[in-house]
């Protein structure tokens, strides 16, 4: 029953973040009118360096993809979770509105990485 509740929050998990990584790409998602200035001025600036969205984009969709195969799970949360603590520092600072699913998005992450600890435990030892 665990594994099948891990794979559902996963799966959900990696295809939000495949989805926000593609809308990088695509931009087919539009910006909501009523996005507080604040973060309107953070996004602009984030636009402004024109390598950044790029590599976030494609960091959230390999990480998605690499979080929905059990296989590749754990490597997934490693590579994902530095864009996820973007995200939730985003919504403490600017837009605590979206500061619910953050939460929620952080908490699937962590609790694979714990799932998944004796893998990191296991490379530890072998480095």
């Amino acid at each position: 029953m665990k594994k099948k509740i891990i794979f559902i929050a996963s799966l959900l998990f990696g295809l939000m973040f495949i989805n926000a990584g593609l809308n990088k790409f695509l931009n087919y998602m539009p910006v909501p009118d009523d996005l507080p200035q604040n973060m309107v001025k953070l996004m602009n600036a984030f636009l402004g360096i024109s390598w950044l969205m790029p590599l976030v984009g494609f960091v959230e969709v390999l990480g998605g993809l690499l979080f929905i195969i059990p296989k590749t799970r754990a490597l997934g949360a490693i590579v994902i979770f530095p864009v996820m603590i973007g995200i939730l520092l985003t919504h403490i600072i600017s837009a605590p509105s979206g500061l619910p699913i953050a939460l929620v998005l952080l908490g699937i992450n962590l609790w694979v990485m714990y799932e998944n600890r004796d893998r990191y435990l296991l490379f530890a030892d072998q480095t």
